[in-house]
């Protein structure tokens, strides 16, 4: 019984072993990486089988990491995020569909800079287990892709050669560690 896994009730997001990242493509060719270190959340449910569980997601969006602090500051703007008056990106599941062994379609509403929108991501169960201090662990890799301009994130700048600075899609990739709440 000791070395059973908790399998149903709330997990929290361990943000210390949790990495939230994002792509977006720059000036229609390369890419820009970056991260947000600000994550906090919660599964109500049996990790081990999301199909009834509720996802609760949110980012700290001021800590944007590019690697490019005048960038950052940029995203920070109203330009992009605005977060002197939208702080934070943030996700609560509405439906859950497994598609695999291990995989699931979450489905749920993304707020972002004050507007919402329905948006789908593939999840991999990953795993549970005990962590050397024995406390319950269990790890999801999230995946998606969302248009920044339908949540109000318009800013560009047409190149001179053609096209755009800043693609719209951004591919989001998500490492995520839970942990039972106390």
């Amino acid at each position: 019984m000791g070395n059973e896994v908790q399998t149903t009730s709330q997990w929290v997001v361990d943000a210390a072993h949790t990495s939230v990242g994002f792509t977006v493509k720059h000036m229609m060719f390369s890419k820009v990486r970056g991260s947000f270190t600000g994550v906090e959340g919660k599964l109500i449910g049996n990790p081990e089988d999301l199909t009834n569980a509720k996802i609760d997601f949110k980012i700290d969006v001021t800590t944007i990491h590019t690697n490019n602090e005048d960038r950052d500051n940029h995203l920070r703007s109203a330009d992009f995020f605005d977060v002197d008056n939208h702080p934070h990106l943030s996700f609560v599941s509405t439906n859950i569909v497994k598609t695999g062994d291990t995989s699931y379609d979450v489905t749920g509403d993304v707020t972002m800079k004050g507007v919402t929108k329905a948006v789908t991501f593939t999840s991999e169960y990953e795993g549970t287990g005990k962590n050397p201090w024995g406390i319950d662990v269990a790890a999801f890799e999230v995946t998606g892709k969302i248009s920044r301009t339908d949540f109000g994130l318009t800013w560009n700048q047409v190149l001179e050669a053609g096209g755009v600075l800043v693609g719209d899609d951004i591919a989001l990739t998500m490492d995520l560690q839970l942990n039972p709440a106390q």
